[in-house]
């Protein structure tokens, strides 16, 4: 018997409460998500049954206030504001339950009837701490159920309370209208209140509940082990997924080009013309498949991973210990996460900008998050520096390579300060705004949360822009290597109008033309490179690093040649995907054009004195 329509849930509460883990089981992830209209930040929808009645959960952006402070809580408030949901259900953290009151209190006042779900309660017990539920209900005027969405315990007993709240409100309890009061006094006496109920109901042995945090941290976010912890654990993870992705890569790759074939006979078989063959076989879909072979992998591990420090409640630490470089740049602590966010795809960090609450703030983390390079820099600048700067085999050379690879990264954070810095003091002067940053418990993380959110939410939506960018490339790297003018390719003929240009920068006309593009997609830069090299009619692999070394030695690569075109790859124009992103989330072709003109200029900049010390010193 199919359930009836039932009523609209609204789900609120603060980040970092298990807001998503409650919505996904209660849905079993029967969900689609849009962003709001008029804004970019996305609210999920799903639905669930219970006692034979469909109700539809909206997961509303985390939220603090319902004063709001950044684009995701005036999405909150005015959600609740519209009088779509019959209810509403605040949830809250047992472990830190002061900090999560007040803002049980403002959504009371704001939307009726309200419930209340008080997850964690196993962390809660782990720690120590024991809530009074049924005192905490009477305190509030409210309905409340505990649960601990991760192993599913209490959710009878909520989907019972909120059928119980639908069918039948309760009134709403009678407090001290807050309506007059300035936003600073109405935070206090909130404040004050959540602080009484939260005394009266908690009972904690505060020592031992935050015994373990208060170690971890005295690590990760002290003065001499924050930073270096971050760096060990981002070299790490940069290990792992370079080491990680060369043997599914290297299998993606020939299942790919297997395929290339058979789509060629195909064409054949219905007697497609030779330029037609061409540009679809060799060009769009070669192109392609090196796209998704290349950039795939590395995305698949490195989400997951980054995921993981997220879900773990690292990443916040990683905040924290930047911040007070940030805020000497005049820019906002959470950019350390979407800087982070860029050395997976530069798209990707360009969107988790949203979280910075301040426009302008806001606006400096997205124009800059290009000097942090991508996954699809990487087998570029790891390729360079195997040939050129650490050669060797076994564990030196390996351990050397990552040291340099580490140093490129940190190159790329000062930079990205340094260009923080002189946005703040030019185009985006203002002061750096304070910010209140939780830290949350550390907790195990939920590998199979982390898997669907970083597979789906970020590795395939980020792969699927970079395809749509990379197929019209494809066809334009095809006719650039196969029209001829003169007797010439007319790839050949725009690498030697670019000639003069590359010899500036400390490199030829060739890469700088495979630079140009490589615009759609990093990750084919080095595979122009050679088929320009190499006259070759479609993009060109190498089988390995010797035979890379000797092609391009016999083009006269030196070691300065090398460093100009590693600075060169770490610091030049956003990918088209990340150029679409940024038009997306700013709507202005004038920033969109900076954030193509500050890594482009800091890279130019860089070849041009590496050119001019080499005919000093040569290298």
């Amino acid at each position: 018997m199919e359930a009836a329509s039932g009523p609209v849930v609204a789900l609120v509460g603060n980040p970092n409460v298990g807001k998503s883990t409650l919505f996904n089981a209660l849905t079993h992830l029967r969900q689609h998500t849009g962003n709001w209209p008029g804004k970019t930040v996305e609210v999920a929808r799903g639905s669930f049954s219970h006692r034979g009645v469909t109700y539809t959960l909206i997961d509303l952006p985390g939220a603090y206030s319902l004063h709001p402070g950044s684009a995701e809580e005036e999405v909150t408030r005015d959600f609740l504001l519209s009088g779509e949901a019959e209810v509403t259900l605040v949830v809250v953290d047992a472990t830190c339950l002061e900090r999560n009151l007040p803002l049980v209190l403002q959504v009371m006042e704001t939307a009726w009837p309200v419930a209340v779900c008080v997850n964690l309660m196993d962390e809660a017990a782990r720690k120590q701490i024991h809530i009074d539920l049924p005192k905490l209900q009477d305190l509030l005027g409210c309905p409340v159920a505990g649960a601990a969405a991760r192993s599913g315990r209490g959710l009878p007993g909520l989907l019972d309370c909120l059928a119980d709240t639908a069918a039948d409100p309760p009134p709403p309890p009678r407090r001290p209208s807050l309506a007059g009061l300035c936003p600073c006094r109405r935070a206090a006496v909130l404040s004050e209140e959540a602080r009484r109920i939260a005394g009266a109901v908690l009972t904690a042995d505060q020592a031992a509940a935050h015994r373990l945090d208060r170690r971890l941290d005295r690590v990760l976010t002290s003065r001499a082990g924050g930073i270096p912890a971050m760096l060990l654990l981002l070299a790490g993870i940069l290990w792992l997924t370079m080491a990680g992705a060369n043997v599914p890569s290297e299998w993606l790759s020939r299942l790919l080009f297997g395929l290339r074939e058979p789509l060629r006979e195909l064409l054949r078989s219905l007697s497609a013309p030779w330029w037609l063959e061409g540009a679809v076989a060799d060009g769009i879909y070669q192109t392609t498949a090196w796209v998704v072979a290349v950039m795939l992998p590395p995305m698949a591990i490195f989400f997951p991973l980054f995921t993981l420090l997220e879900d773990a409640g690292y990443l916040p630490r990683v905040a924290f210990n930047m911040d007070h470089f940030f805020h000497r740049a005049g820019a906002h602590g959470r950019q350390a996460l979407t800087m982070c966010m860029g050395l997976g795809c530069n798209a990707c960090g360009v969107m988790g900008c949203r979280i910075i609450q301040s426009p302008r703030e806001r606006l400096i983390a997205i124009l800059t998050n290009a000097f942090m390079p991508c996954n699809g820099r990487f087998p570029t600048l790891m390729a360079l520096i195997a040939l050129f700067f650490a050669a060797g085999e076994g564990l030196w050379g390996s351990l050397a390579g990552a040291a340099l690879l580490l140093g490129c990264i940190v190159l790329a954070v000062v930079m990205t300060l340094w260009s923080s810095r002189l946005l703040s003091a030019t185009v985006l002067r203002g002061l750096p705004s304070a910010f209140s940053l939780e830290l949350p418990p550390y907790r195990l993380p939920r590998l199979g949360q982390v898997l669907v959110r970083s597979l789906l939410d970020r590795t395939l939506f980020v792969l699927g822009r970079a395809v749509t960018v990379a197929a019209p490339a494809g066809l334009l790297i095809w006719v650039a290597a196969n029209v001829t003018v003169g007797g010439e390719s007319l790839f050949l003929r725009l690498a030697g109008l670019l000639e003069g240009p590359g010899r500036f920068l400390g490199m030829d006309g060739v890469i700088l033309l495979a630079f140009l593009l490589g615009f759609p997609a990093n990750e084919i830069v080095m595979p122009c490179i050679l088929m320009g090299y190499l006259s070759a009619g479609s993009l060109t692999g190498y089988q390995d690093l010797p035979q890379l070394r000797a092609i391009l030695t016999a083009n006269g690569w030196s070691a300065a040649t090398a460093l100009s075109v590693l600075l060169f790859t770490l610091f030049h124009f956003p990918c088209g995907t990340t150029c679409l992103t940024i038009w997306r989330e700013t709507k202005s072709p004038r920033w969109t054009a900076l954030a193509i003109a500050l890594p482009l200029a800091a890279g130019v900049i860089l070849c041009s004195l590496v050119r001019l010390a080499a005919a000093v010193l040569p290298l």
